[in-house]
Formats: structure tokens, sequence, C-alpha cells
């Protein structure tokens, strides 16, 4: 277990309990209530999630790739104004364990929890007990359960809809029920200097296996070292084989980033990757790219984005 809290004793607590996978609007609408119930009490707001996606473990070999690593998970419920994150390693142990031991030993002895929100169709432990369940035990162990209010028809969204719209390219449609631009964080490695020789100097990324990465083509992004576009594909007209790559092109940007960490908000989807008959069809494309971001960039100037 790994306590991440902005107080260093542990303190009587309003806590939830999930995955919590890209901390999404429907996420952020059951984290609100937390919020508010610890503030009208005068207690610490405290999620319980997992370092690991729980389907690594109950079944190997068919768990998504994750919106948000761990670290951007735990970066985000703080943005949101959560007191204390626990990362709890979801391991078999843990999977076999009952939700009545699972409240008594971390909710109440570790966490020192005394209200518990949860949704009315979750469900705890191996034994998958049900929330009318959860609080018949909470009871006896002093601890309040209560369901979160009914969600709103607009902030009904799963996690699994949002890895859908990445992986067909719908930009539009995650960053809207995430709530905010979906992000892909990178270390800048060594590549092949192909975009350079085309005018379109790119930093190549190597990003954590785990994440997410949507459907290869182009796209209009944000960087902290400015706009610019994003190529994911295997560079079919370069014919550098399957390798799949990462590369960012930042506009008006000329110092090296070789080593540095890059981080990228997905902000529109241009077009998908083809092969081209010759460099100089490429080079007239990027142009093109470049032309349509360009584009964005004065429309969102002109908002004041």
């Amino acid at each position: 277990m790994q306590v991440i809290s902005k107080n260093k004793d542990a303190r009587a607590c309003v806590a939830t309990i999930g995955t919590f996978d890209g901390v999404h609007r429907g996420h952020r609408y059951v984290l609100r209530q937390v919020l508010d119930s610890a503030r009208e009490k005068g207690l610490d707001s405290v999620v319980v999630t997992f370092a690991n996606h729980p389907l690594r473990v109950l079944r190997p070999g068919v768990h998504p790739q994750m919106l948000t690593l761990e670290e951007e998970k735990v970066e985000l419920l703080q943005a949101v104004g959560v007191d204390t994150v626990v990362l709890l390693d979801f391991t078999e142990d843990l999977a076999r364990m009952n939700a009545s031991d699972f409240m008594r030993t971390v909710l109440k002895d570790r966490l020192n929890v005394k209200e518990l929100i949860v949704g009315y169709d979750n469900h705890i432990g191996h034994d998958r007990r049900g929330f009318d369940d959860c609080r018949h035990d909470g009871e006896s162990m002093g601890i309040v359960v209560k369901g979160c209010d009914e969600l709103k028809a607009e902030e009904a969204v799963s996690s699994t809809e949002i890895r859908q719209a990445l992986l067909a390219g719908n930009v539009d449609e995650a960053n809207r029920l995430l709530g905010y631009p979906f992000f892909i964080r990178g270390t800048v490695i060594e590549g092949f200097q192909n975009g350079r020789k085309l005018g379109y100097p790119t930093a190549n990324l190597q990003v954590d296996p785990n994440k997410l990465i949507p459907k290869n083509g182009v796209y209009f992004v944000n960087t902290e070292y400015g706009f610019g576009m994003l190529n994911v594909g295997t560079r079919p007209t370069l014919h550098n084989g399957r390798q799949r790559s990462i590369e960012v092109h930042v506009f008006d940007f000329d110092d090296s980033l070789y080593g540095k960490p890059v981080r990228m908000e997905l902000l529109c989807w241009l077009r998908g990757e083809k092969e081209f008959d010759s460099l100089l069809s490429l080079r007239g494309q990027l142009e093109e790219d470049e032309k349509q971001c360009r584009q964005l960039m004065a429309q969102m100037e002109s908002k004041g984005v």
C-alpha cells in the first residue's frame, strides 16, 4: 500500500474506492460528493485505488491499456482536491479477500474511514458484495456506507467508452467524456532523422507500454514547448517496417529535446496514416497538415484559449 497524502498523520476520513482509470467526468461526479461530504464533516477526503488494473490479475492477457498511468492518475486526483490517494497493488491475495475483511483491515483499521461513498452498482471483494451488504457490514465497524447520487445522463461515462473513442481516432468525443484533453507522456529518444530531411524535425517518443495509444494517424497537439502535430504509426512511406512510432513536431521550436520528457495533449484528429508515392508528396501533405494546425491555433487564440 502506498499512501500519497498532503497530511502527515492518518486522520478520520470520507473515502471512495475504484479503479478511476482516466479520472473522467463520471469519476469526478463521485469525487465531488466525497469532497463535499468530507468538507461538511471536517474530515479528510481519500480515494482508494489500484496501482495496476485489476484485470491484469483477474484476466491476464486481456487487460486494457491504461488511459492514465499510476503517476498520472495520482496527479489528476490531487488536482481535483483529494487529500489522500491510497494506491493498492492488486495481487492475487487481494483478489481473494472478501468484502468484510477488506473493509475491516484496510478501510477501518489502516485508513480510519468513517464514511464510504460508493455507487449503488459497485461491488467489493472476492464475494462481490453489493451496496446493501456493504452498508450492513459497515454498521458493525462504525463505517457509514452511502450510495452516490444517481448519475446525470451527461456524467454517465465509462473508461471503456473513452478507450473505444481513442482507438477509433475520435479525439473530440474522448476529450468530451474525459472533461480534459487526453494526454500522452514520453521520453525523447534517438530516431531516424527522416523528419529533419523533410523540413519537419520530430521528437521520437518512448512511451510506457501500458499507456493506451490512439489510432494511427496525425493529430493536432499541445505540448509544454508549444503546439505541434503528432504522428502515430509505422511510417509506411519510409518503409520502416511494422514498428510503431510516436513522433511529434513542435512548431517554431529549434532546440534539442533528446532525453527530455514531453507531455502532449491531443486536441484534434487530422487524418489517418497513409503511404505516399514519394517523399515530395509526403512533404506536401505535411505542409497541408501544418496549415490546418495553424488555422486551429488561430481559432483558439481568437477564443482566448
